[in-house]
């Protein structure tokens, strides 16, 4: 029995170092090297809080208008003078069941790393965004945006009548977030960061190979 548990510590130990390693590795290494950003174009952000990025897209401009389904009235500021909307993909229990990193369970961070619970969309209005080390402005070519926006309205979960489905009363963030029912599962290899920086990819815009965590979205940028 004794020989069992250690060849299990032994491996998790090994499975550590192997997926920090992999880290380190795929999260320096980029992808669509040619990128350069236009002189006009439209501006999206980057937004990390220190542990999950956000893709931040405008409200509304020629090619998309996002409060047709993202309703700022299911906020609680209900706010209609909002200019951008953040928006990004997570496990539900980190958004709905841990308001803070303090609040988190092992049950639910066990069910986050091993595809064992559902997703969600969190979206937040914002008036501006200052840029600074968390938030960095990229602007792209409209055929780049169009394909941020068909990335983004994927994740949704959707009804019957093609709605997407709205996850009332949670506690938020503040008083201009929502959450949504999302798709797909959240894992060790596919996380928030790992789904902004897909998004990036998709788009034909600078990032990494492959990063779980924030850090290897805003290398180089």
């Amino acid at each position: 029995m004794i020989g069992v548990l250690t060849h299990f510590v032994d491996g998790c130990l090994i499975f550590v170092v192997l997926y920090f390693a992999a880290f380190y590795l795929l999260s320096n290494i980029t992808v669509n090297n040619d990128f350069k950003q236009p002189a006009e174009g439209i501006d999206i952000y980057l937004l990390s809080n220190g542990v999950h990025t956000d893709i931040v897209v405008p409200v509304k401009n020629e090619c998309n208008d996002w409060g047709k389904e993202i309703d700022y009235r299911l906020t609680k500021a209900q706010d209609p003078a909002m200019n951008y909307l953040s928006v990004g993909w997570g496990d539900k229990g980190f958004y709905l069941d841990t308001p803070t990193w303090a609040d988190l369970k092992p049950g639910v961070a066990f069910k986050a790393s091993f595809w064992l619970s559902t997703t969600a969309m969190h979206t937040t209005f914002y008036k501006a965004l200052p840029e600074d080390s968390l938030c960095r402005r990229i602007r792209v070519k409209k055929e780049q945006y169009m394909k941020i926006v068909q990335y983004i309205n994927h994740q949704f979960q959707r009804d019957a009548a093609g709605q997407i489905i709205f996850i009332p009363a949670v506690p938020t963030y503040g008083n201009d977030d929502s959450f949504y029912e999302a798709k797909e599962r959240y894992n060790l290899f596919f996380t928030c960061n790992s789904w902004s920086n897909q998004c990036l990819k998709q788009a034909g815009i600078k990032a990494c190979v492959w990063t779980p965590f924030e850090r290897g979205l805003f290398i180089g940028r």
